[in-house]
This record gives structure tokens, C-alpha cells and sequence, in this order.
């Protein structure tokens, strides 16, 4: 059994499970009546669930390629039973989620001869980015890491207050300013800091505003610049959170992000909320950038390592 196994074991299993149980009560549970008694895929079957995927917010885009490549499968074939179009539909969701090339994004693991790893976390006020920077910190220390916090949102001193607090209950240092100070100058602060502690992992929290792209695109490629001032090859990855429940507001802000700056990875928070858990597929079917993480409740272990046969499994593992 190897260090992921561990990691996704009965409790994180139970976890997702509870997470997704509204998404699963929606858009599963209506999957499950649309192949009822057929033995074949016909036009109902294909106009019933492009309903259910597009509800769930699947996406259109993403819908149209499930639907076809569910159609072409079945094309030659008269009969399928029920299972069967289970297994197809199960198959093709895996196929538009993106596998991630780093086996490292299936444990809190970072790259050899990567430290201090940087990881800057960018995402709009409200979609739980700081939160999700406090968890991350968590499993990283029970991972047995050294890690260091930047306060780089210093819009807003709630973001700094919330983000103390989150260093306080993890355990872990945190380099911050007053409010209204320079985002970058804390960055650089943080990563300088992180050099001469000897810290293994430095994420660093940054502003969520997006009504001036241009400024956005502005401010995150200033904190790169003075970061690759210390360390050339960071940051190593520039995470994205979203907020699962809002659906197709998620996807405008991924489209937004991903214009302003290079994201590589992805966090999607507040699964638990809804019935929209669909957006992931949406999201990582346009962008082509690995979900990395979900969110699937307010406790401090409920940020799981996103797996998709995890994901998709969980969805069909109707109560």
C-alpha cells in the first residue's frame, strides 16, 4: 500500500461521499431513472441526460462531448444493458477530467530540490482561498513539512486577520504587513524569510479582485517578478481556488484568472453546498488544468486530494 493509499483511505472515502451527497441526490440519482429498463440508447435516453448534465452544470461544452462519445460508442450496438450504460457514462466523465502529469498531486508531497516549494494562491474575496490556504498548510505539516504563510492580500484586513488565525491553529509562522502595504514586498518578505528558517513549503495569499483585470494581471506579475528575485524558479505553481456551489460563476472566474496569469493547478471549495458538483468536469474540460484539491466540508481534514476515479466512483456510490 503506497503513501496515497494511506492518504485516501475509509475516512476520506466517507468524506467525499458526505461531500457530494447533494450532487449525488441530484443530477446521480435522475442518471439512475433515465436508464431504467432500457436496453438501448435511444433519443430519450440521450436527450434526458444531455438535461441531467447540463442541470448539474456539467456545461454545455463539456456536455456535447459526453453526449457524442456516448453516441459513438453505442452506435453499432442495438443492445446494452443498464450496467453497461452506467459503465459507458462512468468512462467518459473520467475521460474530460484532467490526470495530472506530477504523481506528486496525489500526496501532500513537493518536488526534490524544490525548497522552500512556492505556491501562490489566487482567487476572487468569498470562495474560501484563505481557508483553503490554512488546510493546505495543515496537511502539509502533518506531512512532516515546514511551512510559512504570506499574507500577500493587503487589501483587506480581514483576509490578514483570517490568515493569522489560520497560522495560530495550524501551527505554522506567518510574514505579514499592515494593510495597504505592497502585495510583492510581502511576498518577497515571506520567501526570504522562508530561506533563512529553512522552511520546506511557502504559500502565499493574494488579493481577490478581479473588477480591473489589467491591475490583477498587473499585481500577481509583480509578486512573480520579486519572488523569482530570490528564487529563479518560483513560484512552482500558482493555484486557482473556485467555489464549487456557484456553478457557471466558477467558470467565469477560471476563464478571467487563467487570462491574467498562468495557473497550474486548482482547488474547488464548497462541494458539500450544492448540487452543481458538475462544475468540476466543466472547468477541467475547458482549462485543461488538474483539480488538485476539493473541498467538501468546513472541518480542517475536509480538504481531500482529487482523484477522479475517486470522484466519479463516489458519484455512482448511491446510499
Amino acid at each position: 500500500m503506497g503513501f496515497f493509499d494511506k492518504l485516501f483511505g475509509k475516512k476520506e472515502k466517507q468524506s467525499l461521499d458526505e461531500g457530494l451527497k447533494k450532487t449525488k441526490e441530484g443530477f446521480f440519482a435522475k442518471i439512475t431513472k433515465i436508464f431504467a429498463g432500457k436496453n438501448t440508447v435511444d433519443d430519450e435516453v440521450l436527450d434526458n441526460l444531455e438535461e441531467a448534465l447540463i442541470t448539474a452544470d456539467v456545461g454545455l461544452d463539456t456536455t456535447i462531448k459526453i453526449i457524442n462519445n456516448i453516441e459513438a460508442r453505442v452506435k453499432n450496438e442495438k443492445y446494452v444493458t443498464e450496467a453497461e450504460l452506467n459503465t459507458i457514462l462512468q468512462q467518459e466523465i473520467k475521460n474530460v477530467l484532467i490526470d495530472a502529469d506530477d504523481t506528486l498531486y496525489k500526496n501532500f508531497e513537493i518536488q526534490q530540490g524544490k525548497k522552500p516549494y512556492v505556491i501562490l494562491v489566487v482567487g476572487v474575496n468569498g470562495v474560501g482561498k484563505t481557508t483553503t490556504i490554512g488546510k493546505l498548510a495543515h496537511n502539509y505539516k502533518k506531512a512532516g513539512y515546514n511551512v510559512i504563510l504570506g499574507a500577500a492580500d493587503t487589501f483587506r484586513a480581514a483576509a490578514v486577520d483570517q490568515l493569522t488565525i489560520w497560522s495560530e491553529r495550524v501551527g505554522v509562522p506567518i510574514v505579514k504587513q499592515n494593510m495597504g502595504s505592497d502585495p510583492s514586498a510581502v511576498a518577497f518578505d515571506t520567501v526570504t524569510s522562508a530561506i533563512a528558517k529553512g522552511s520546506d513549503i511557502v504559500i502565499i495569499d493574494t488579493a481577490g479582485r478581479l473588477h480591473n483585470k489589467a491591475y490583477l494581471m498587473e499585481e500577481l506579475t509583480k509578486i512573480k517578478r520579486v519572488i523569482k528575485k530570490v528564487i529563479p524558479e518560483a513560484p512552482h505553481e500558482v493555484m486557482l481556488v473556485l467555489d464549487g456551489s456557484t456553478g457557471q460563476n466558477a467558470l467565469e472566474q477560471a476563464k478571467q484568472f487563467t487570462a491574467a496569469t498562468d495557473v497550474t493547478s486548482l482547488a474547488i471549495t464548497k462541494l458539500d453546498g450544492s448540487a452543481k458538483g458538475g462544475i468540476v468536469l466543466a472547468i477541467a474540460h475547458q482549462f485543461k488544468i488538474p483539480v488538485k484539491f476539493i473541498g467538501v466540508g468546513e472541518k480542517i481534514d475536509d480538504l481531500l486530494i482529487f482523484d477522479k476515479q475517486e470522484f466519479v466512483d463516489s458519484l455512482f456510490r448511491l446510499e
